[in-house]
């Protein structure tokens, strides 16, 4: 099972969707924005990719800048607490296979996480070639 925590206004997270599903899987889909973070779930994410809350953290268009969460002496269980209170501060789209957890970004990243490529050719939605049509990697 691949369970993608997604927003569907980031073409990061639509084009890792794409991926997955090109792959021939049906993931697991969580509009995390509408669902919202638990603490626990977070953190257990985060120790199994192997981030801090402030390598999770998203700096562009989101409110880590008004809330003063990019200063160097915020702790990381600030930014937690933040992210909890405002879930569009978490980075996208984490994605959970059984081969493991990971940011994926760029959107790529995922294909580490697949049992198996998609057929080819396979493009981004900015046109940029993944995998091409022998099915081999392009990166």
């Amino acid at each position: 099972m691949i369970v993608i925590h997604h927003n569907p206004d980031c073409g990061t997270s639509r084009n890792v969707l794409a991926i997955i599903r090109a792959a021939g899987e049906t993931p697991v889909v969580i509009d995390y924005l509408k669902e919202g973070w638990t603490r626990p779930q977070l953190l257990g994410l985060f120790a199994a990719a192997g981030l801090t809350p402030r390598m999770a953290l998203r700096e562009t268009k989101s409110p880590a800048k008004e809330l003063g969460l990019l200063e160097p002496d915020v702790s990381d269980e600030a930014i937690l607490d933040a992210m909890l209170e405002h879930p569009v501060l978490v980075n996208r789209p984490i994605v959970c296979s059984p081969k493991g957890v990971r940011l994926c970004r760029p959107s790529e990243k995922v294909l580490d996480l697949l049992d198996q490529l998609p057929p080819g050719p396979l493009y981004k939605e900015d046109g940029a070639l993944l995998i091409d049509e022998a099915g081999r990697r392009v990166d």
